[in-house]
């Protein structure tokens, strides 16, 4: 994700910003903006630079998920933070800014679980698969460690966040990478 110097100075950087910005991302005014904010700019961000950056990915690993509308059938676009779970696969957490409410890509996945991500450009299939009980806490661990307090959300929701485990897939014949 990150360039590194012989001395990982990227990843100081980066770690210290994190811990930083990390608080900030929990408060009231940033869940009452991010939601409406976010999508916005980074929709800009990732049209003017055909999809090799998202202003969220200056952080963390981040992606864009096409999925396919649980109730239109229409694909949809979003930008989701992930988390590599060291097997290849990504880990996307419904966080939804702590809202009391399921983000929509979530029904989708579970309506439609085969999508299509974009990781700096680079697009490929791939199969969401719920994270089930006997996972949750794992996955948790590895976002935490990402992304300190993210469980936060969760808990200030008042809901069990869904989790999903994105595997990529290779679909024949269609061009994508898996």
């Amino acid at each position: 994700m990150h360039r590194f110097d012989q001395n990982g100075q990227m990843a100081s950087v980066v770690g210290i910003v994190r811990v930083t910005v990390a608080p900030i991302t929990r408060t009231r005014l940033f869940r009452f903006i991010a939601p409406r904010a976010m999508p916005k700019i980074e929709r800009w961000i990732n049209s003017i630079s055909r999809g090799r950056v998202q202003l969220s990915g200056l952080l963390v690993h981040s992606l864009v998920l096409y999925s396919t509308g649980a109730h239109t059938g229409v694909q949809r676009q979003t930008e989701l933070m992930y988390t590599p779970d060291g097997r290849g696969r990504a880990i996307v957490a419904g966080t939804s800014f702590a809202r009391e409410h399921h983000p929509a890509w979530t029904y989708n996945l579970l309506a439609h679980p085969d999508a299509v991500i974009s990781v700096r450009g680079r697009r490929m299939a791939v199969r969401a698969t719920a994270i089930g009980d006997e996972y949750r806490e794992e996955a948790w661990r590895r976002i935490q460690r990402q992304w300190p307090g993210y469980r936060a959300y969760e808990r200030e929701s008042g809901r069990t966040v869904r989790l999903f485990l994105l595997q990529p897939v290779r679909v024949p014949g269609s061009g994508l990478e898996s």
